[in-house]
């Protein structure tokens, strides 16, 4: 990829990040998911990038970011909170591995929505005591 090109990316995906943490915010969870799933494949492709790249701190960012809209949406399924809970565990280990375990992403962001998601898979996995 040419410079030019990955500054176009570069400014693409920091875009669509912040766009993405807002709708998220706004508790507009599915709209966020589809401009995430349709832009971190791209920030995940822009390799020797300072900024982006599948091990960039944006990238990471980007990840846990999708992993909350699919957890924190009251209406996630089963299958959305797994994916949350395999999404943060892959996301926290590339971000160990590039970023550092004392790093505060990966302690104070993506290791707390970690235990919240699995937090939340439990208990909807886990029947309440009057089911049948």
């Amino acid at each position: 990829m040419r410079a030019g090109e990955r500054a176009r990316a570069d400014a693409m995906t920091e875009a669509a990040n912040s766009l993405a943490a807002a709708l998220s915010r706004l508790r507009r969870f599915e709209e966020a998911r589809s401009l995430l799933r349709n832009t971190i494949p791209l920030a995940q492709r822009v390799v020797g990038h300072p900024i982006v790249g599948e091990d960039r701190e944006l990238t990471l960012i980007m990840k846990l970011t999708y992993a909350k809209c699919l957890y924190k949406d009251d209406g996630a399924t089963l299958d959305d909170l797994r994916e949350a809970v395999n999404t943060l565990e892959d996301t926290e280990r590339t971000a160990r591995r590039v970023l550092g375990a004392a790093h505060p992403l990966v302690q104070n962001h993506i290791g707390r929505s970690l235990g919240e998601s699995r937090a939340t898979l439990r208990a909807r996995e886990t029947p309440s005591p009057g089911a049948a």
